[in-house]
Parts: C-alpha cells; structure tokens; sequence
C-alpha cells in the first residue's frame, strides 16, 4: 500500500466505524469548553465530565470565574491533578479574557495561546470544537496511532501534528482527530493492546509491528 492508499483507507474505516463523534468534554460554550479541555490535561475526559458540572455550577462564565479564590477553585478541581498549576491558569486567564477580550474567548490561536496554562493543543481543541477552525490537535492517542500506522516517525507530537496536517484533508481534521481518538481507545489502546482486534493496525502498520 502506498502512503496515500493508506491515508484514504484510514479516512475510509474511521467513517465507517464513527460516522458520529460526539466532543469528549461535557461544555455549553467556548469558555466552558477551554477550561474542561485544560482540565484534561494529564487527566481523564471522564474524570473532567464529573468535576466540571461541580465547578460551572459555582462558575460559569469568566466573570464568575474571577470572583473565586484560587484555592476555592483548587477545592473543586483537586480530582483532576496539578492543581496549583490548573487553578491560577483557570483564575488567571479569566481576568484575561474580561480585560482584553470582554469576557468572550477569542477564535485566535495566537491570542489562545497566550493565555496561562493553555498550550498549543488546548488552543487547538478549542479552535476545532468551539469555532469549527481547522486544527489537529494532537493527544497521546493520535500520537500513539500515527507512529504505529507508519504515517508519522513518533519522535514528538509537533511532528505528528505535522505529518498528519500534510497527509489528510484539511476539511477533515476537526472531525478526524475525535475520529482517530474514538478508534484509539476502542481498538488500539497502549497497554493490553491486540492487534486481532485493531482492523487499522493489521492492513497498514509498521512492518516491525506485524511479526
């Protein structure tokens, strides 16, 4: 198979497999959004969805937000882990977004990244999910399956962001990377991975992976 057929065959089994991707963290809007998405970090989507509801109840908006207390905010998210760091980013970014963009977060990678305790793949969930931008944000999961798919070297996530922007369709990417996370978790975990179940793996990966 050459690169490109197995490009089309990956796009091809992922909309027969996930013809619907539902987003992962339970949010209402962009701002409820980016705070669930900087919560995930290090952190399950399942956990998130169980502290968020807790924490929008208190907090919804940037201004509610900024009311808070770091440490009110630390007490609510504690379950989700690195909670010094996520809690000033969480009470930070909100004044940010009151004084420099009124409270509303901006459709701008840049400007996104500015922001405490967001990086460049929160920035990119929220451009994809919340404003419909083309992006690829890249997790351990999709990192995990470019490498063992032979579509990208493994050597950081920068360049399989990279090779998966080169090697698939730009109006597939937002749907495509849930895609690809969906079938990740489902099929080709990390650990307690069976290549009898993972379809993908057995038609295109690494040849060292198929002895």
């Amino acid at each position: 198979m050459t690169k490109k057929e197995k490009v089309q065959f990956v796009i091809d089994k992922l909309e027969e497999l996930y013809p619907e991707v539902p987003i992962p963290l339970d949010h209402s809007d962009p701002y409820t959004l980016l705070i669930a998405v900087l919560l995930s970090a290090q952190c399950t989507d399942a956990r998130v969805n169980k502290i968020t509801p807790l924490l929008f109840q208190v907090a919804s908006t940037p201004y509610e937000m900024a009311k808070l207390t770091q440490e009110e905010i630390a007490a609510i998210i504690r379950p989700c882990g690195l909670t010094p760091m996520k809690s000033n980013g969480i009470k930070q970014l909100s004044h940010i977004l009151i004084d420099k963009y009124n409270g509303e977060v901006p459709a701008d990678f840049e400007a996104l990244e500015s922001l405490p305790a967001v990086g460049h793949k929160t920035a990119s969930v929220v451009m994809s999910q919340a404003f419909d931008i083309p992006a690829f944000p890249v997790d351990t999961h999709i990192h995990r399956l470019m490498n063992r798919w032979g579509l990208s070297n493994g050597k950081s996530v920068v360049q399989t962001e990279k090779d998966a922007k080169r090697l698939f369709p730009k109006e597939l990417w937002n749907k495509l990377h849930l895609q690809i996370i969906y079938y990740a978790r489902e099929y080709s975990p990390a650990r307690g991975w069976d290549i009898n179940k993972d379809v993908i793996s057995q038609k295109i990966a690494r040849k060292s992976l198929l002895k």
